[in-house]
């Protein structure tokens, strides 16, 4: 009986030919917490649910910071400190400031001094450089499965040349079909598509911010004209009340007068009474 292993989500047992090469899932937990990209820091993750969109890194860093901005640099929405996102920092702090990436011509590749480390010899960004090297394994797979079936076409011509007893039949070569320019030309349509991908979820981002800005802007334009109109009807009855003093104030201060005059005129007869008496 062959060997069975456990799946690292579930731990059920199954073949190892069942189970995936890099975190050891097996097919069911494969579809249902699939491999996906961070929203905010782009890296891969494994799905817990569909609703989860985000890193467990960055959900924390949403708890303690807020939601992120784009990072000066490469664009990625990861900036949870300052205007660029920690990778970029890190990078900068190790090597120095940032070249312009040699494929989406954004000033956020980082040279390492090190040519071993270049993708084809090229100095591509973080993005770029995941792009590259999905583009190449995808390629690579193909070739793969374009060798095994061409091997499976070469030997059944070899057996038809043996059974018809053709002696001037000419093999073919797998090595010819994975070295012609149509393999070249798929190489960079692959990597195309996969740029297209990568810019139409990079815009679908900005407009999602855009319409986020636009809608606080449409909130606080709102609020500051409900704020204006309360503060002006505070100064109107502030004014009103004023006036409706003032006049109460100035009635009373005629009143006032009207009985400073009539003790005054009194006090005039009561002296001159006094005086005429003998």
């Amino acid at each position: 009986m062959a060997a069975l292993y456990a799946c690292t989500k579930c731990h059920q047992r199954f073949p190892f030919e069942a189970l995936s090469q890099g975190q050891q899932l097996c097919k069911e937990c494969r579809i249902a917490h699939p491999v996906v990209k961070c929203t905010y820091c782009r890296t891969e993750y494994q799905q817990e649910s569909k609703t989860n969109t985000i890193c467990k890194k960055c959900a924390q860093n949403v708890q303690l910071y807020g939601t992120p901005k784009p990072c000066q640099y490469c664009n990625i929405i990861a900036a949870f400190i300052g205007n660029k996102c920690q990778r970029c920092t890190n990078s900068e702090k190790k090597y120095g400031p940032p070249y312009s990436c040699e494929q989406c011509k954004q000033q956020c590749a980082f040279d390492r001094k090190d040519d071993r480390k270049k993708v084809d010899g090229k100095l591509l960004c973080w993005l770029c450089t995941l792009s590259y090297k999905r583009v190449l394994q995808k390629t690579k797979e193909q070739r793969k499965h374009l060798s095994s079936s061409s091997r499976a076409s070469h030997q059944e011509k070899e057996q038809y040349s043996r059974l018809s007893g053709g002696s001037h039949y000419n093999s073919f070569s797998p090595d010819l079909a994975l070295d012609s320019p149509g393999t070249d030309h798929f190489v960079i349509i692959a990597q195309l598509k996969e740029e297209v991908a990568t810019l139409k979820k990079m815009l679908h981002q900005k407009d999602q911010m855009i319409l986020e800005k636009e809608k606080k802007i449409t909130e606080l334009k709102a609020d500051f004209q409900y704020q204006e109109s309360q503060m002006r009807a505070k100064m109107n009855q502030m004014e009103k009340t004023h006036k409706e003093v003032t006049e109460q104030l100035q009635a009373k201060n005629r009143e006032l007068l009207k009985q400073a005059a009539a003790l005054s005129k009194s006090k005039k007869s009561e002296k001159s009474g006094a005086i005429t008496s003998p």
